[in-house]
């Protein structure tokens, strides 16, 4: 069987990552598998770079932005078809589409002799333009006066309702089968237009040996992080995104009381984190965007707790990856992120927005190793078993099986 990934990017984005684990999975089953990216970081003979028209697309796009139609003059992805890897490819596997390397209204030609899996990381693939919603439910009808057109990826003119009927049309002529890795997103896709097809529940894999709980002292000693302070980790991979909730992140640090503060180390990943500890009173190390799946286990196991303030989610893999580390999350409850955090067996779910309970769940936990310890079991117990990169390649070639025959 050979299959041929079309994302973002390789190793650059939570889609993309989650993207590129697949295909390593599914080699390590016996699978063919190439990647097509708009921007690829790997060299790699399996990732290819989707052809571009960069001088013409960049002409179509003064006329396209305008109007308000993201991605349409993207005319390159019709010639996708005359690349070595999708001519050698049984099966299509879809994922981060949007991003200003793809154009949707191909997915019909491309999957007219070649049957596809679309696999969802957010919800633009049956919006009007944005990539999560929010309260906003105009998806399920049509679109159009969209209260959110700076919402990635922005618009400048509402022309929500006719990238749906676009959108629509484009999926009235393919050849697709989807995917959603959390319980959340695969009821979001049953209730769009993408209900024509048949939907699967398949959530993301992980590495449970690279990402697996590693001695706290030994991780700390690496760190410099003193062992009698009690350790929070936040990790975004850009803080100053709204959705990645920082500012309900810094508004919670803050109410923290004095006394807890003094007994903790803010440990921080990603880019931007550099205010919460000029502004929250807790001493800080910051390690920047971290890249190395070691580092980021030895980062995750000298941690008593982690932190996800996120407001809108798919499956965030830094939970994944706690999970896998045996550290206990606190988050708030939205999106796909109760698949990950369950109340009192893993960690701890604040109401969304709510700053008060996202604070008072860090102190209770803070407060009780014994359960924290107990968490670090369950998280690591489920992980291997509900998780594990292999049962995902495997539920995917059983898919890909099913849609091929």
């Amino acid at each position: 069987m050979k299959v041929l990934h079309i994302n973002l990017s390789d190793i650059s984005g939570g889609g993309s990552i989650a993207g590129y684990r697949l295909h390593e999975g599914l080699l390590a089953q016996g699978v063919t598998s190439n990647l097509m990216v708009g921007a690829p970081k790997l060299r790699s003979n399996r990732v290819a770079t989707v052809p571009r028209k960069y001088r013409t697309e960049k002409q179509l796009l003064t006329l396209s932005r305008p109007l308000g139609l993201n991605y349409t003059h993207l005319i390159s992805s019709f010639n996708i078809p005359k690349h070595p890897f999708y001519q050698a490819a049984d099966i299509l596997n879809f994922h981060v589409l949007h991003g200003d390397y793809f154009n949707y209204l191909a997915i019909s030609q491309l999957t007219k002799h070649k049957p596809a899996i679309y696999t969802l990381h957010d919800m633009w693939s049956f919006t009007g333009h944005c990539s999560y919603s929010y309260d906003c439910d105009r998806w399920k009808i049509g679109c159009g006066k969209c209260p959110y057109p700076s919402i990635y990826p922005d618009i400048q003119r509402d022309s929500t309702d006719w990238e749906w009927k676009l959108k629509n049309w484009v999926y009235s002529n393919s050849n697709l089968t989807i995917v959603a890795p959390s319980q959340w997103l695969t009821e979001q896709a049953q209730q769009s237009m993408l209900s024509r097809f048949a939907i699967h529940h398949i959530p993301y894999g992980i590495d449970t040996e690279a990402y697996q709980p590693l001695d706290s002292e030994e991780c700390r000693s690496v760190l410099g992080i003193p062992s009698d302070k009690q350790v929070l980790m936040v990790g975004a991979e850009n803080y100053g995104d709204s959705r990645k909730g920082g500012d309900l992140l810094l508004k919670a640090l803050q109410a923290l009381p004095d006394s807890v503060k003094m007994n903790c180390l803010l440990l921080v990943l990603g880019h931007g984190g550099e205010f919460l500890s000029e502004t929250v009173g807790i001493s800080s190390l910051n390690l920047g965007y971290v890249s190395s799946d070691r580092l980021k286990a030895i980062a995750y196991s000298a941690t008593d707790l982690f932190i996800l303030p996120t407001r809108e989610d798919n499956l965030p893999l830094v939970l994944q990856e706690s999970m896998a580390c045996g550290t206990p999350t606190i988050s708030f409850r939205i999106g796909g992120v109760p698949d990950l955090v369950r109340p009192g067996i893993t960690g701890y779910l604040a109401d969304p927005e709510n700053v008060t309970d996202l604070c008072n769940g860090i102190i209770q936990l803070l407060a009780d190793k014994n359960l924290r310890e107990q968490m670090a079991q369950n998280c690591r117990e489920i992980a291997l078993t509900e998780y594990p990169l292999s049962l995902q390649a495997k539920r995917y070639v059983e898919l890909y099986q099913q849609v091929l025959s």
